[in-house]
This record gives structure tokens, sequence and C-alpha cells, in this order.
């Protein structure tokens, strides 16, 4: 990249960190945050940039059906940022063709691609699309919904995502959404609320088919659900797993996270659908490498924060050899370990006040 675009690069730094916040359920909040984003916005942009030209290029980028069971199919999003080359097509959707009609889990993170999932969908099955489970409620996954309810679908939420999709939050980060991924996220999208509210783990008849929904949350998010397909031996993660990628942390509950995690590995899976990046034909070890990262995090960073380190000089001082070859660590690792450094800060000083 030429020293001029690198400049005009880092100009648009706050858009770039607007379209990151577009897809998250958290609000950064506290001076030290927004400073952390300016600090690391510039260097991340570039390196996006630098990793995904090739797919910038295209308007449309490609989206291929790829099959994981014999009655089950995922769509593997762009591991980039939102943005208006990219349609937002950052996450992954899956779906099961049932005996009576299709279910859907997430609906990716534009109307307009919602569209294009559910032309594939009619390349191979004639059948309804009948239900959309969604794992949560991040942007990425879910300003696709509107499209699969005007097709007819019914679309089945845990109801602890009604708390974000009617905050203030939510409706900043569509309007800003609105500038940052145009016209793919315009004045005609919303987000749309599930018709089926669960308040716990159930196990569901949808089209002829059972899917297990498991409350794994409050990690990612609060209202995060694994769906487990027994006839299929598929388990759709969310954004509990990041495969082949290092996963963004934000503000999550992270210890709880570990805890789902462990969780996950007692599923008999032979695929996992993740959130992000290739569905796992060893799940076992793609859920270690997730829950290894989220515990070396919270080990180092604690014990950071416990001795009173600054976190400048304590992410300088940890060895990251393992995981730094992971895809997307140099975007995404410094910005994971300074929202954990925070979040062991709060939990020392919970601990304290108990």
């Amino acid at each position: 990249m030429k020293l001029v675009e690198q400049r005009t690069a880092c100009a648009q730094v706050g858009s770039g960190a607007r379209m990151h916040a577009a897809n998250v359920a958290s609000p950064v909040s506290g001076l030290a945050q927004l400073r952390a984003w300016a600090g690391l916005a510039c260097a991340a942009f570039l390196v996006v940039l630098h990793a995904g030209a090739a797919t910038a290029a295209s308007e449309t980028p490609p989206m291929m059906l790829q099959q994981v069971a014999p009655n089950t199919y995922y769509v593997q999003g762009l591991a980039a940022l939102g943005s208006t080359k990219n349609q937002n097509f950052i996450s992954n959707s899956g779906f099961v063709i049932a005996p009576k009609g299709v279910v859907v889990v997430d609906a990716l993170g534009s109307p307009a691609l919602a569209q294009r999932l559910m032309d594939q969908i009619k390349t191979i099955t004639d059948k309804p699309i009948t239900h959309v489970i969604v794992t949560h409620y991040h942007a990425d996954h879910i300003y696709g919904l509107q499209a699969f309810k005007a097709a007819g679908a019914v679309i089945i939420g845990q109801e602890r995502a009604r708390e974000y999709i009617y905050s203030e939050t939510a409706k900043l980060r569509l309007e800003a959404s609105r500038t940052d991924l145009a016209p793919w996220i315009d004045d005609n999208t919303r987000i749309e609320p599930a018709d089926q509210w669960i308040t716990g783990s159930t196990t569901m008849e949808l089209a002829g088919a059972t899917f297990q929904l498991d409350l794994v949350g409050p990690a990612h998010t609060p209202e995060d659900l694994a769906v487990w397909v027994p006839s299929e031996q598929v388990l759709f993660s969310g954004d509990l797993i990041f495969n082949g990628r290092l996963p963004f942390v934000g503000k999550a509950n992270s210890g709880h996270w570990i805890v789902a995690l462990d969780q996950m590995l007692q599923y008999p899976a032979k695929a996992v659908v993740p959130g992000h990046g290739k569905a796992s034909a060893d799940p076992q070890k793609d859920i270690i490498l997730v829950r290894d990262y989220l515990k070396y995090l919270r080990k180092t960073m604690g014990e950071a924060a416990n001795n009173l380190v600054p976190f400048e000089e304590a992410y300088d001082d940890v060895d990251w050899a393992r995981f730094a070859p992971v895809p997307m660590f140099k975007f995404a690792n410094r910005m994971n370990a300074y929202n954990t450094y925070l979040l062991m800060e709060q939990e020392a000083l919970k601990g304290i006040k108990e």
C-alpha cells in the first residue's frame, strides 16, 4: 500500500471502528476503551486491507454452499470487517433440510445476503424455509432476518436478547451501519425480533426434525444458543467458536464462555458449524483451542490486573507464541487482551465488595 493510501486508511479509523461496533452486542464504554479503539483501529484496519484486498475488489463476494452432513449445509463468511464491498458477509449461516421444510440457523449480515442464501437453498430443494434460529443478536448474524420473515419463516431466539434489540445501543448501531454498510444496510433495514422467544434450553420439533436448543450464555453474548441436530450429528455453535481465526472477545463473559465450551465438548458431533470460519471436522481440537485461548487471556491479564501492572507493560511481557500463528491474531489479540484486563479488574473489585 502506498503511503498516501495508508494515510487515507488511517483517516478512516473512526469509520472502521464503527463498522466493528455495529457487529457486536456489548456497548463500548469508558474513556480507556475509547482510547484503545483509537490506538488500535488504524493498525487493525491496515492489516485487514492487506489481508483482504482481493476480496474487497469484488462487489459480490462469493457464497458457496458447503455440505457437512446428509441434510446440512452452510455458507462461510469472510475473515474481514463488515464493509460496503463485502455486503457485511463476515459470518456463517447454516441450514438443515428437514422432512417438511428447511430450518436456517442465523440470517447473515444484510437482507441482500439473506436473499442470496434463500436463492442458493432453492437450487437444492423446493421445500419452504419454515424457521430461522438465531444463535445471538449480533448485527452480522441478524440484519438478514427481515428477508426470511418476509418469506414466511418463523424466527426463534433467546429472550435475553430482547433487552439489547430494543436498546438505544442497538438503535445507534443500526444508524451507523446505514452509513458504513450502505447501500446494503439502509433506511428500510430493521432489527427483527423473534416470533418465539425461548427462556432456557429446550428441544423442539421443527419441520419434522428434532432440534436441541441449549442456552449456553452469558458467554459471547447473554443470549448465546448452541443448536444441536441429533439426526445429523451437527452442532451450530454460534460465536462461541471462531474456527481457523482468533475470536473477538469484546465485553464477553469469558469465564462462562469457557464453561460453555466444556459443555460443547460433550456433544457427539461429527461436525461443528461455527459462527465464523470453516466447519470443523475435528471439533475437539478446535473447541479446545478457543477454550485454551480464553483461559490464557484470563490467567495472564488477571495476574497483571491483580498485581497492578499497567496493561501495555503486561501485554508486552506475555508470551503469545502459541496463538500468534492463528489468523486475525494481529487484529484481534490486543483488543481481546485489553478487554479481558478490564474484565479481570471488574471481577477482582466485585470479589472485594462481596
